[in-house]
């Protein structure tokens, strides 16, 4: 979530692999950088070409949390098979080594004119993931298996859409059988598989019943049921009004504590509400801990378990703000209930927001399918763990302890504190499925 607090609004704004893995043990001093690097190409003795980048952004110039390394722009390459062949082999690459990581999804086309290859009569029809994650070999390849043909026929493979954390290159390859152009190996090298969250700081905080607290704005020891720039987000596009009973008595609790766990409740109020100059017909729910002194962190991790919302209109989200005033931010969850395309039991967002005094200079992020490229889904349909880990040089997510997203850290040296909401964004009914976020846990860990 974006928070212009000069304007006195808070904006969310946003914008899958095959190949041989390797599974390796990856520390804080393995993630790389577009400023200095040195590539290293062999053949092995298949024939297939590894092609290996070494970099270190270690000593690029964040300018304090105001810059960030340029995106790596992603590209198929054509492919040439000879007649006969089971598989062909079609290059993903991407043209530097990236900060974050990059998804992009891939699926194959028939080809055209005399020469065109049929799905299920030439070749099989593949429709994948590719991810690079920071450190990985700058060259992929797809394997499309071929189930029979001829001298020249053609079938393309193409993006879905724009890559995911990166740029968009050529997004359309031609695949041809060939007996006399040179075969597309495969690509080999070793690319990271993905983290496994585990907790490594100590933990300072965790949301028990037992000891909540909260208060209009908020405390050394306990939660804000406001955000830093007041209870609306008349900027962002938002129609919530950010609600605490013991401002507002007779509505309907915007925090309470259910069977389940905390409720940040939203709802379409019964009686309008008049507040700052105007009337609000929607309530939003939040708990911000710029105050709470406990929930603060420079380094560590962050990890709640939460069932979220599936009503149209409604905008979900878990965020880090900087304590010395925004930004930097950085987004652990988001849903988009207000997109039309936004499925809130496959889609995850992640984001960074770069920039100083009120003022964003970038963002770099992430909106993931994650049914197709992890295999996880159903998040408004059961409780499930949205986590971040933050380390000196990285920034790493985790959905249900699954590495999902990483970045290179510009923030060195910032403070946190955290932000969980359910902002509305709507003028409609706002009646279809739940409105609410229900909060099984949370759990904070510091590291030095």
């Amino acid at each position: 979530m974006l928070c212009i607090f000069a304007a006195g609004a808070a904006t969310i704004m946003t914008t899958t692999s095959t190949s041989t893995m390797t599974s390796t043990t990856t520390t804080s001093s393995q993630l790389l950088a577009a400023t200095s690097s040195t590539t290293t190409t062999s053949t092995t003795n298949s024939g297939s070409t590894t092609t290996n980048t070494v970099s270190d952004f270690s000593t690029f110039d964040f300018a304090n949390g105001t810059r960030m390394p340029e995106k790596a722009t992603l590209s198929l390459g054509d492919a040439s098979f000879r007649p006969g062949s089971s598989v062909a082999y079609v290059p993903v690459s991407l043209d530097r080594p990236t900060p974050n990581t990059v998804i992009a999804r891939i699926t194959t086309v028939n080809g055209s004119g005399t020469y065109r290859a049929l799905s299920g009569y030439n070749y099989q029809t593949v429709d994948t993931v590719v991810i690079f994650r920071p450190g990985d070999p700058l060259v992929q390849t797809v394997a499309v298996p071929i189930i029979g043909a001829t001298e020249g026929q053609q079938f393309q493979v193409k993006l879905r859409e724009a890559p995911w954390g990166g740029l968009q290159g050529q997004s359309t390859a031609t695949v041809t059988a060939s007996s006399t152009a040179t075969v597309t190996a495969k690509a080999a090298g070793t690319f990271r598989a993905p983290r496994t969250f585990a907790a490594t700081g100590t933990l300072q905080f965790e949301l028990l019943k037992g000891t909540h607290k909260r208060s209009p704005d908020g405390g050394w020891d306990r939660w804000a049921t406001s955000l830093a720039n007041g209870r609306t987000q008349v900027a962002n596009g938002e129609t919530g009004l950010y609600l605490d009973s013991s401002i507002f008595p007779g509505i309907e609790g915007p925090v309470y504590w259910s069977a389940y766990g905390l409720v940040l409740h939203t709802q379409k109020l019964k009686t309008p509400i008049s507040y700052g100059g105007q009337n609000w017909y929607y309530g939003s729910s939040v708990l911000d801990g710029r105050n709470f002194l406990a929930t603060q962190i420079g380094y560590g991790q962050y990890e709640w378990e939460a069932k979220m919302p599936n009503r149209r209109g409604s905008w979900p989200a878990f965020w880090l703000v900087s304590t010395s005033g925004w930004p930097p931010e950085i987004d652990i969850y988001e849903g988009f209930g207000y997109q039309s395309y936004w499925d809130f039991d496959r889609h995850v967002a992640h984001t960074l927001h770069v920039g100083t005094n009120s003022t964003r200079y970038d963002q770099r992020g992430i909106t993931i399918q994650t049914q197709q490229a992890y295999g996880l889904s159903g998040y408004s349909q059961g409780f499930h763990r949205f986590a971040v880990d933050i380390q000196r040089d990285y920034i790493t997510w985790f959905v249900d302890g699954v590495e999902t997203y990483q970045s290179v850290n510009p923030f060195q040296g910032f403070r946190f504190y955290p932000i969980m909401d359910v902002a509305v964004k709507t003028s409609g009914a706002y009646d279809d499925g739940s409105g609410d976020m229900v909060i099984k846990s949370f759990r904070i860990y510091s590291a030095p």
